[in-house]
């Protein structure tokens, strides 16, 4: 991983985290037990804390950063979807964040949400416990049911599951010039596309 110390503060990154070795980490940034954090990640503690607490997951492409004296906050089992920017805001425990969606100043997000891909959170934004955000700009439609709730935490401990993978087996290779016979395939059964699970 690419980790630097600004003005004399240094990350912090549980042993049991995985941090990609293209991500970068700066300043004042926390990352807890059994996170993962994703190739080109960016946590720019430079300004204000970032935080991710255990078990959360910040994936590909991702940005964390905030105003000065700000904390920018994923809890326990926060899920963070590819492309997703969180600035100086608040993610409750075991929400999830979609793909390409920003989440801007001061924005809480309750537990237990589900915040859709490409949502724009406006500055302030507040929401309650298991509520489903959508649009740009963000609104509640509706709360999140049981199901949605049983799927999102299945998907978030994949990717636990997905930093102590990387721990133990993810190692730098040149690339094969041809493919193998029988080449062997990455078995995951366990969680779907949330499509594929609208009737289970």
């Amino acid at each position: 991983m690419q980790v630097y110390s600004i003005d004399g503060i240094t990350p912090v990154v549980d042993p049991s985290a995985y941090v990609h070795p293209t991500a970068v980490l700066i300043g004042d940034v926390i990352v807890g037990p059994n996170c993962y954090v994703g190739p080109n990640a960016a946590l720019r503690g430079d300004f204000g804390r970032l935080i991710l607490k255990a078990g959360a997951n910040l994936q590909d492409t991702c940005v964390m950063h905030g105003f000065p004296g700000t904390d920018t906050v994923v809890e326990e089992y926060g899920h963070i979807g590819h492309g997703a920017v969180l600035h100086g805001c608040h993610i409750g425990r075991n929400s999830l964040v979609g793909m390409n969606a920003v989440v801007m100043d001061g924005a809480e997000i309750g537990p237990e949400c589900i915040v859709a891909a490409c949502a724009f959170v406006k500055a302030k934004f507040e929401c309650p416990e298991r509520s489903m955000v959508v649009g740009s700009p963000a609104k509640v439609i509706r709360q999140v049911s049981d199901q949605e709730i049983g799927w999102k935490t299945k998907g978030t401990e994949e990717y636990q599951e997905l930093a102590r993978r990387s721990l133990a087996t993810m190692t730098r290779v040149e690339p094969l010039t041809e493919v193998e016979p029988d080449r062997a395939r990455i078995e995951i059964d366990s969680v779907k596309p949330k499509y594929q699970t609208k009737n289970d």
